[in-house]
């Protein structure tokens, strides 16, 4: 089955990568959250490891103002949360988170420290963070607050309006160049910081949907690689230097009876047993081959095989590509027409020699009859006047049957009854000297046994059947003859009659034979009777097969179209 192929399947491919980008920018808001809980853990355990040490490196003001910023934090973390479920934008979600973070960071620094603090750096982590989220514009928005409240808590330190709990009790000892030199190359660093991530965001941004393109192209050139070799009639196989599957497609799966999951990983001999050694054997592996191989279902299939070397762009071998396909129903349809050229050539001929018999069969049969009705025969002479008469009804009985072998007329047809047919030939059967009255008959009738067909030709067919099946049986057995009602084909319904014997049998490979024309197993026989019932049901639209086993006897069955 062909895979389809949507060349607008554009919009829902662009759908769900929004989707997966928002769930990916979700979990990333998610990550930000935890990564702000664990800094702020970090922080705690610091705190509490200064206050337990009992270091004087802060004062007891700075402890309980650390402790309250990161008691603030983790409540901030809970509402973050809660209005993370409630609005959706991550732009707004980000905003508020980065703007609350700076002035967290700035009153933290106020508390240990102001411009000695080393929490300082946490303005640089913000701006990181915003940048990856809301990109240049985002960063820089941040990056501009965090200039103006780290600037304008270094300058109300130096103007002596707020004094730092760090030092509380100390002189103020910066100067003016260094204090504004600190705010002017901590702003310059926050809008580098803010630029220089902007820059790697974007490119990475750039990366990532040139590697989006790329994957979109390659899947859509995978689907059209897989349409392709699933649209294939010929089974497809590839497998590595060790003999391994790797690929499998719809139609290998058809002809070997194993899916693709049961294939793949396993050895090419496990699949199709022996067929390693075979195609070893062929000096030019990409000219196919024919082999007859068992499927999975135990089934005898002709396959023919071609093998080809799978090679990288370095021209190395990497593997092997096996394409086959199966040829059983090709090489039965070979076969079935040459078997109807032999028996059209076969008819031909038949036509011609009964034409040639029968003009000098009815001059010697003219001839005996005026010399035995005018003659008064006795004793030697009246006896070869008979071998003369037997002779000459035996030529027209083989003249009869090579006509009939050779133009069968199935349309001049009308409506008989199988069943009363038998019984008549049966009678004559009981006549004949292939009867033998250890024979016993058994019938078995449907209600309706009726068709349309020539009555001439479905008498010499059934003749043909019933007399082999009585000379199969020269000590005697059982016979039975009946006919039933065949499943439908289509419209088409079919009367199935059923010949069977309990003689000696035919040996199987000779089922095949014993229907073709001059083959026979009799010393005496033609070899035409049954070639004349295969021609006759062929020409009725019908079927007919043998099923036969050495001792058991043999059982014929005819197919014929009621309508």
């Amino acid at each position: 089955m062909p895979v389809p192929i949507d060349d607008n399947a554009q919009p829902q491919e662009m759908t769900e990568r929004d989707g997966s980008a928002d769930e990916q920018a979700d979990s990333r808001i998610w990550g930000l959250l935890f990564a702000r809980v664990a800094i702020t853990t970090f922080l705690l355990t610091v705190a509490a490891f200064i206050q337990v040490k009992g270091t004087e490196s802060l004062s007891t003001a700075s402890l309980v103002s650390v402790y309250s910023i990161i008691g603030i934090t983790y409540g901030l973390s809970v509402f973050y949360a809660l209005l993370f479920k409630r609005v959706k934008n991550a732009a707004v979600n980000i905003n508020i988170q980065s703007i609350c973070d700076v002035m967290l960071i700035t009153v933290l620094v106020y508390v240990t420290g102001g411009i000695d603090s080393v929490y300082s750096t946490f303005y640089s982590l913000v701006i990181i963070y915003t940048v990856l989220f809301l990109g240049r514009n985002g960063g820089i928005l941040i990056a501009s607050v965090s200039s103006i409240l780290y600037g304008l808590l270094l300058d109300l330190e130096f103007y002596q309006v707020i004094h730092p709990l760090y030092s509380v009790g100390s002189p103020y000892s910066f100067s003016a160049g260094y204090v504004f030199s600190r705010i002017f190359i901590y702003i310059i660093s926050f809008y580098i910081i803010a630029f220089l991530a902007s820059f790697v965001v974007e490119r990475e941004k750039k990366t990532r949907m040139l590697l989006s393109e790329k994957v979109s192209a390659f899947d859509r050139l995978d689907l059209l690689h897989r349409s392709i070799i699933e649209s294939v009639e010929a089974g497809i196989m590839t497998t590595d230097l060790n003999g391994m599957i790797r690929s499998f497609n719809r139609a290998a799966e058809g002809i070997s009876g194993y899916r693709y999951h049961e294939a793949v990983g396993r050895p090419v001999d496990d699949i199709f047993p022996g067929i390693t050694a075979a195609m070893t054997q062929q000096q030019d592996d990409a000219k196919p081959r024919e082999l007859t191989v068992v499927s999975r279902e135990g089934k005898s299939m002709i396959v023919g095989f071609s093998l080809s070397s799978l090679r990288q762009r370095r021209e190395e071998d990497i593997g092997q590509i096996w394409i086959f396909r199966d040829l059983t129903a090709m090489k039965e349809m070979e076969a079935e027409v040459e078997k109807s050229k032999r028996l059209a050539l076969i008819g031909e001929m038949s036509a011609v020699l009964a034409h040639e018999l029968r003009n000098p069969l009815a001059s010697i049969g003219g001839s005996v009859q005026i010399l035995q009705r005018d003659l008064a025969l006795d004793g030697t002479d009246k006896k070869l006047m008979d071998i003369i008469l037997r002779g000459k009804d035996q030529l027209e009985s083989l003249v009869r049957d090579f006509l009939l072998l050779a133009r069968s007329n199935p349309n001049a047809r009308d409506v008989i009854d199988i069943r009363e047919i038998v019984g008549d030939i049966i009678d004559a059967v009981r006549m004949g000297p292939d009867w033998n009255d250890d024979i016993t008959i058994e019938q078995v009738w449907c209600d309706d046994s009726r068709i349309c067909g020539n009555k001439t030709e479905i008498r010499q067919a059934l003749r043909n059947i019933i007399e082999n099946a009585c000379q199969s049986m020269p000590d005697g057995g059982r016979l039975t003859v009946g006919a039933d009602y065949a499943a439908a084909n289509g419209n088409q319904e079919y009367l199935k009659i059923m010949v069977a014997d309990t003689g000696l049998g035919v040996q199987k490979e000779l089922l095949e034979k014993i229907i073709e024309p001059f083959y026979t197993t009799k010393e005496k026989g033609t070899g035409l009777g049954l070639a004349i019932v295969n021609r006759v049901i062929e020409s009725h639209n019908g079927k007919f097969s043998i099923e036969s086993d050495i001792g058991h006897g043999t059982r014929c069955t005819i197919l014929l179209p009621i309508k």
